[in-house]
């Protein structure tokens, strides 16, 4: 597992940094030909508008005065006047051509702007009596100027001016993101929700893994905690057989006492396996009632008294609360300060233990300190004490008895009681855990 799972997290790394890379080309290209295309019809709606402005339109030849009739073909050449596409048509019909034209080669609603003009237009503008002015091509515009040049053989050939039809359809960008919108937003989303699921499925093997190694560490806690009463009371009973131990009355009481409190430990292990099943399937239920948390907390001491003692400890007494009326089910309250103190007393240090139990209250909050000067704990360990099975170990695996479920069954219990519970600490130095519960008014 240790080395499939990189191997798992690399791959998929590389698969989804691959696609994304991808859709980013495909997304450039798609942009590219859109922008071309865009062109290319701009240029030939363009060309098709040049062509229809300088088709014939009868009856529009104009001279000069009657008398200018009889002058010569050479000065009645130079007389003529020579029409142009701004004397033939309005601003309306060049516009309507246009737009014809346009959407005709499929740029149905795209904006444009034109002008006519006889000027040069490689200057910064082009300039037009009748019509407006714009401004040259930039990056973001499409610029296109057509010669206006009169079909052979009509009655304007070689004696038009000579003009242009610009036609400038702004904003190309824009346009080119409209049509490929609905494209980018499905790459988006998309991407997202593979990047969703490669996520959701990383966390997936990051529990999974963490689930294998709590499951290994559970295991060989099990097996250790319940292999020692096991071989303890084989040993008595094997004992008890013994005939000189048959016949000695003190004997038989003190082997009988060894099994009995071996299998009342091995119940205890198996009634907090059970315990922190049933907690997991939401079926405990609490007797909740109106107690004396200071007379609930004076019960759980009693039970820490001989361990203490085993341990050279001093507990320290402050029940300094006001008001100290909670509603609590007895049983898991007591259960919980029993095994906070209970904590306290594995984590201690060789000697000098000491642990501090205070109470205090305020109008709407009851609060319980309990404080230690044990081995403490890092930020690691800070961070994960009241998770299920987790357990902070010294170096050996089994120098701490225990299934890991003490803290988490105290923050579930704090939590039944709508209550809140933190831990501070520091390595080395000890170990604080602060629990504040409603009081009643």
């Amino acid at each position: 597992m240790k080395r499939v799972f990189p191997a798992i997290a690399i791959l998929i790394s590389l698969s989804l940094l691959g696609l994304i890379y991808f859709q980013f080309l495909w997304l450039k290209t798609a942009r590219e030909t859109k922008e071309k295309q865009l062109r290319e019809n701009i240029f030939l709606a363009s060309t098709e508008a040049a062509e229809k402005l300088m088709e014939d339109k009868s009856g529009f030849i104009s001279i000069g005065k009657k008398k200018d009739l009889f002058l010569t073909n050479e000065k009645m050449k130079l007389e003529i006047l020579r029409p142009s596409v701004i004397q033939r048509f309005t601003r309306d019909e060049i516009s309507a051509v246009i737009r014809n034209s346009m959407d005709r080669h499929f740029l149905e609603g795209i904006h444009f702007e034109f002008a006519v003009s006889d000027n040069s237009i490689t200057g910064e503008q082009v300039e037009s009596e009748n019509f407006f002015n714009y401004f040259s091509d930039s990056a973001h515009n499409t610029n296109i100027a057509i010669p206006l040049e009169p079909p052979a053989g009509s009655n304007y050939e070689n004696l038009t001016k000579e003009e242009f039809l610009v036609i400038i359809v702004p904003h190309q960008r824009a346009i080119v993101f409209r049509e490929i919108f609905w494209f980018i937003l499905g790459t988006i989303i998309f991407t997202i929700i593979i990047t969703t699921a490669f996520f959701l499925t990383i966390r997936a093997l990051l529990r999974q893994k963490k689930l294998s190694e709590i499951k290994s560490d559970f295991i060989n806690n099990m097996t250790h905690e319940f292999k020692t009463p096991i071989a303890t009371i084989s040993l008595a009973v094997d004992a008890l057989k013994n005939e000189k131990v048959i016949g000695d009355k003190e004997k038989s009481s003190y082997f009988t006492n060894v099994i009995r409190e071996e299998n009342k430990r091995m119940n205890k292990q198996v009634e907090a396996i059970l315990q922190a099943a049933i907690l997991d399937k939401k079926e405990l239920q609490l007797n909740m009632k109106k107690l004396s948390a200071h007379e609930l907390i004076n019960n759980a001491i009693n039970n820490i008294n001989l361990p203490l003692a085993e341990k050279n400890g001093k507990l320290e007494l402050h029940l300094d609360a006001e008001n100290d009326l909670i509603i609590a089910d007895d049983v898991h309250f007591t259960n919980l300060i029993n095994n906070l103190l209970d904590n306290a007393i594995k984590y201690s240090k060789e000697s000098d233990l000491v642990i501090k139990l205070s109470t205090e209250s305020s109008s709407s909050q009851f609060k319980i300190r309990v404080e230690d000067n044990g081995i403490g704990m890092n930020k690691e360990t800070l961070a994960r004490i009241f998770e299920k099975f987790y357990r902070a170990h010294t170096g050996n695996i089994h120098n701490v008895k225990g299934f890991g479920l003490g803290l988490s069954y105290v923050k579930t219990m704090v939590e039944a009681h709508k209550g809140s519970i933190k831990a501070e600490s520091t390595l080395g130095k000890g170990s604080t855990f602060i629990i504040n519960l409603p009081v009643i008014k």
